[in-house]
């Protein structure tokens, strides 16, 4: 009896202990006193759970609060394991029975009264050393728990309680407990821990589903602003929170869609999300959100309505998820589908940048395909796009500049960037040295001039602005990027003499050839095309030779890029035409004729076109000739005789040409029986093919057999068809082939005379 009567003096204690701490929560409601009784059953969970049941927990449905079973065996046994003992339903464990450890269903207190099994000591003592390891774990996780329970602040502790709070109460008392939960910095990741280790989240998600109107506000402000976090993102999903967020963009409340959208737009950041929107037609619901009238969009928030502000936050929010929705390809094929390119346009043209710079993003996002890319253009878009490259705000620049940079390949949108005055704002980012620091807006900025460059109409407005002496300054940046897209544009300027001569004078040589060594493959392909222009130029040929350009470019074709190995071959054609002494120079290059012959094993048809357009260059050479011959370049050749495409039929009969002169070659090609898909490359509506392929007809028709073969084949007519054209090459090249045909037929006819 003193027993049971003390028993209950401490029990009333506690009562009293823990009414006290209710009312020290902030925003003190007589309501929240009234979930007592609610919280006095928590504890009788809490100790159903000692004895190694299962405790019911308060679930939130569309009737109300009820009760339910989470089970927590997953948990349990992950705990156990740790302990070294197997946990099994009934509390008994591999080793022995499992003996519970004082802690808290709900986590409201410290971490280390927050586990709710641990693994107990075997009693075989056989396993005294599994015993020792168990036990010595066990007190070094008390360690560090005990250091976590003394680093964390206060307020961990208050939102945990709060979260309780939401848990056990009424319904009138968790409106209060989430009134006071949005009172804390929910964008700090130790408040998002603490919601997160004491089951909030999952009371947040099943709020969703509540009748209650505010409820779900109150949740949906409180996801919106802990979905920050990467790791509450995936719960979210994890916990079925996206179909939830997806249904209620199609209710008439304004305010509940506009906070599902906030959250969309945060958890769509995950892949999963992102599909999971998809597939519950999420996405026309949020392209829907976008539909603002324009008059709305042009005018000043303090001159809207309550209701017009609220369609301006609706726009905002459908905006930000779409514009995390559209890293989808198929996210961003059906966003085209549901009409979202006339509503973009229409919103570009507000005044309010909240707006502006999610639909900046998301157009940039979506620029990447070609269909958008026409639709960006025909819409109008690019003068809007071009307007805001004026702005204040670095991201949206960013994000216009990036948007330029994906359309402003096709030649009207460039036109368009140019007449729309935006070729001044692009150099004056790259100009301004207070946005050095600042890489994806400078990077985005070169991005966009390199890809206007390519018109010839926008390079002499370059001119004006002096864009090659801006660019050359950008050499030395460290991003790989920024030195990419720079390089780039100026390899589009140095295709005109003028700019050729610009970059000699300001140094430009030395600073690319310098950047040969680094190993970014796009960087290494501009390069290549650059010097290749440069190497057109005497002066900067020279150069370029004192500074051993040509041997780091040739080292660039053991690159395992294939375009960086096409333009290093590209490069080295007028390289070797305009060197001193190039027969010797190349010789002296270690293994270097081997590596271009090992080329034309690639399986790429621009590499090969670019490694036949070397070695007729190289080829000329009689001694570099030999070399190559001798690691049979001709039976190389042979195999690539049959290609279809133009750009590789054109270099490899100027390589054929070039090659056969030397020995035997001409017979060697005759024997491999090249001679008949050459003729067939005649057919081509290419006259480059017809000038290249001529000449290699010239030079094959100098063996009696091969002549044989081509009249077999049917060429004298395309001859005398070819020998009227006014390119003298071509002519000369079918003058000269058919000379050999008449000749070897001459000759057959006077001996069938003699014969006779």
């Amino acid at each position: 009896q003193s027993t049971d009567k003390c028993l209950q003096t401490f029990l009333g204690a506690r009562r009293k202990q823990t009414r006290n701490a209710v009312n020290q929560i902030s925003c003190v409601s007589p309501w929240i006193l009234a979930t007592y009784g609610a919280i006095d059953q928590t504890r009788s969970c809490k100790k159903s759970a000692k004895t190694g049941k299962i405790p019911p927990l308060l679930r939130r449905t569309r009737s109300g609060l009820v009760l339910h079973r989470k089970k927590l065996l997953k948990m349990s046994t992950a705990v156990a394991r740790r302990g070294g003992a197997k946990v099994v339903r009934g509390g008994k464990g591999k080793q022995g029975a499992a003996a519970p450890r004082k802690g808290s269903v709900f986590g409201g207190g410290p971490a280390g009264k927050d586990k709710l099994f641990a693994a107990a000591k075997p009693d075989n003592s056989e396993e005294s050393d599994s015993t020792d390891a168990v036990s010595s774990s066990d007190e070094e996780e008390r360690w560090k728990e005990s250091k976590h329970t003394n680093d964390v602040p206060s307020e961990y502790w208050h939102i945990q309680k709060l979260v309780k709070y939401m848990k056990a109460g009424n319904q009138t008392a968790t409106i209060v407990a989430l009134c006071c939960l949005k009172d804390h910095d929910l964008t700090t990741q130790m408040n998002q821990r603490a919601i997160q280790d004491c089951g909030g989240l999952e009371v947040l998600v099943n709020l969703l589903e509540s009748n209650d109107l505010k409820c779900r506000l109150g949740a949906l402000t409180v996801l919106s602003e802990v979905s920050s976090n990467l790791d509450i993102r995936r719960s979210i999903v994890d916990l079925g929170g996206i179909p939830l967020l997806v249904q209620i963009l199609s209710e008439p409340g304004r305010d509940l869609k506009i906070m599902a959208a906030e959250t969309l737009g945060n958890v769509a950041k995950v892949r999963l999300a992102r599909k999971l929107v998809r597939k519950c037609d999420g996405v026309p619901r949020l392209v829907d959100l976008l539909d603002v009238p324009i008059s709305v969009l042009r005018s000043q928030r303090d001159q809207l309505s309550e209701d017009e502000r609220e369609m301006l936050d609706m726009a905002r929010a459908g905006a930000r998820a779409l514009w995390s929705l559209s890293e989808s390809r198929h996210n961003k094929e059906l966003m085209c589908k549901g009409g979202i390119v006339p509503l973009m346009g229409r919103l570009l043209k507000s005044v309010h940048i909240d707006i502006v710079v999610p639909t900046m993003g998301t157009i940039q996002q979506c620029a990447s395909q070609a269909n958008y890319q026409l639709a960006i253009t025909t819409e109008g878009m690019i003068y809007d796009i071009v307007s805001h490259l004026t702005s204040d705000n670095l991201d949206l620049k960013r994000q216009c500049s990036s948007a330029i940079f994906k359309c402003a390949s096709d030649k009207t949108a460039s036109d368009m960037v140019r007449d729309s005055g935006g070729l001044e704002p692009l150099v004056g980012i790259a100009k301004d040295k207070t946005v050095r620091d600042n890489k994806p807006l400078l990077a985005a900025a070169t991005g966009a001039l390199w890809k206007c460059a390519a018109s010839e109409a926008n390079v002499k407005k370059l001119d004006q602005l002096k864009t090659v002496q801006v660019l050359v300054q950008l050499l030395n940046d460290e991003s790989e990027d920024v030195l990419t897209n720079a390089v780039g544009c100026i390899s589009e300027c140095v295709k005109y003499q003028n700019n050729r001569e610009i970059l000699r004078q300001f140094n430009g040589i030395p600073l690319l050839v310098n950047l040969l060594n680094m190993t970014h493959a796009p960087l290494l392909e501009n390069i290549a095309k650059t010097l290749k222009e440069c190497a057109s130029d005497p002066e900067s040929m020279t150069i370029m030779e004192e500074l051993d350009a040509i041997r780091l470019i040739w080292s660039l074709l053991k690159n395992s890029n294939p375009k960086v190995q096409a333009h290093a071959a590209w490069a080295l054609c007028p390289c070797i035409e305009n060197a001193k002494d190039s027969g010797e120079l190349v010789r002296s290059f270690v293994g270097a004729l081997e590596l271009v012959v090992g080329l034309l094993s690639s399986r790429d048809n621009f590499v090969l076109s670019a490694v036949c357009a070397a070695i007729a260059t190289i080829a000329k050479d009689r001694e570099n000739l030999s070399v190559l011959s001798d690691h049979k370049v001709i039976q190389m050749l042979a195999h690539l005789v049959y290609t279809t495409d133009d750009l590789l039929r054109e270099n490899l009969a100027a390589a054929i040409a070039s090659c056969a002169p030397y020995a035997n070659n001409t017979q060697e090609l005759g024997r491999l029986r090249t001679v008949t898909p050459i003729v067939g490359y005649m057919v081509s509506n290419n006259p480059r093919v017809h000038r290249t392929t001529a000449m290699a007809l010239q030079k094959l028709s100098e063996d009696p057999q091969n002549c044989i073969t081509m009249h077999q084949s049917g060429v004298v007519p395309f001859l005398l068809e070819t020998v009227g054209s006014k390119d003298r090459e071509l002519q000369e090249a079918s003058a000269g082939c058919l000379q050999n045909i008449r000749k070897l037929a001459l000759r057959a006819e006077e001996l069938e005379f003699r014969g006779e």
